[in-house]
């Protein structure tokens, strides 16, 4: 009798659980919230020497800018290079960036992008155009880039340039 009263409960066990499986909400995707910082890299040209000006100034294609971010104590708590592309531009994902306090570690305070190489042996004296040299600021311009289960915030930093390394003089004219 036992067996039979049990042979009954059995199946309806299975029910009620496939029951309350069925009921439960869906399992929404988790949101993927990246940082980025973008900008692009120039090679100022000699006309500019000496000044913060990009006229006559042509992108480098495959120059390396870095992104160092320090926590709130002045440790180092990200470091990434990143190369241009055709255009001299860089879209520098900060893959394993992470706050460990939201204000005093925001990127904005504590990220900066500086120059590292560039390719082109004519054009490849590191600059202080933007502060390239010792790690020019970001700068939220509010844009985002917003997908059903991904967003990415995105920084600028920059124009960063190099400059050749050899300039002819200037002929000045004297009165």
């Amino acid at each position: 009798m036992a067996s039979a009263h049990l042979i009954t409960i059995i199946p309806l066990l299975f029910l009620a659980i496939h029951t309350i499986a069925a009921h439960e909400p869906p399992k929404t995707a988790e949101k993927t919230v990246d940082v980025v910082v973008e900008g692009v890299v120039y090679c100022q040209s000699c006309n500019s020497y000496g000044s913060w000006s990009l006229t006559g100034a042509k992108p480098i294609e495959s120059a390396t800018v870095s992104v160092i971010c320090k926590d709130h104590r002045n440790r180092v708590s990200f470091y990434k290079a990143f190369a241009t592309d055709g255009n001299g531009y860089f879209y520098a994902k900060l893959k394993g960036f992470r706050m460990s306090h939201y204000f005093l570690d925001h990127p904005l305070q504590a990220c900066r992008v500086k120059l590292v190489e560039s390719p082109m042996e004519a054009c490849n004296v590191l600059s202080n155009v933007n502060y390239g040299l010792y790690g020019a600021p970001l700068r939220y311009e509010e844009k985002r880039l917003v997908g059903s289960n991904y967003e990415a915030v995105v920084y600028a930093a920059g124009p960063l340039a190099f400059r050749p390394a050899h300039c002819a003089s200037k002929a000045y004219d004297q009165p």
